[in-house]
């Protein structure tokens, strides 16, 4: 792995989503949100593999770039709509991320490695899409189901819940039984994974 060029691509994936108008509190600091997320995302995936590979590294940064840019409210709020916003979004993340790496001289083999690990089409037979999947999802459990729960009925939410932990591997469910959640919240997500 060559260290400094993977930091000078990570540190240009940064600047763009340090251009993000939507904040997090942090600190009492407002943080660009999805700056906020790469760094969170990042954060877990070398939790969960400290030897990880430069594409899942690269991967991990640019999962959601410039998110914001294509707003969920640009579709139907259906299910098919959704869908669509996630395949459109998944499509614009990697290009943007492509674009990047060819202009730090990444190899075309490696561009497409980390855009196969982004795309996570892979998952059942790729480790580092894996890697990445546990990621996403201990980032969503640690930072985002509190909220969610507290504003989802409760049948919906155990879906969400199941279908999050069906994706999980046995580490990434491991680390999600350790996070730092209120007691009541622990035996929620417990009572849902096991009427699953």
């Amino acid at each position: 792995m060559d260290a400094k060029r993977v930091a000078t691509l990570l540190e240009r994936v940064d600047q763009f989503n340090r251009q993000d108008p939507n904040t997090e509190l942090v600190d009492g600091v407002p943080v660009p949100r999805e700056l906020l997320q790469a760094q969170r995302l990042t954060a877990w995936v070398l939790r969960l593999k400290p030897d990880a590979s430069e594409a899942l590294r690269i991967a991990a940064r640019g999962q959601h770039i410039c998110r914001w840019i294509i707003p969920r409210d640009r579709y139907e709020r259906t299910r098919g709509g959704y869908l669509r916003w996630r395949e459109t979004l998944k499509t614009f993340h990697i290009q943007k991320v492509s674009e990047l790496m060819r202009e730090a001289g990444y190899p075309e083999a490696m561009t497409q490695q980390v855009g196969t690990i982004m795309s996570k089409r892979q998952l059942a037979d790729d480790p580092d899409t894996q890697t990445l999947e546990d990621a996403l999802c201990l980032v969503f459990l640690e930072t985002q189901f509190a909220d969610l729960k507290q504003k989802t009925p409760d049948d919906k939410m155990a879906i969400i819940i199941q279908k999050t932990w069906k994706k999980m591997s046995d580490q990434g469910r491991a680390a999600a039984a350790q996070l730092a959640l209120s007691e009541s919240d622990r035996q929620w997500l417990r009572n849902a994974v096991s009427n699953a």
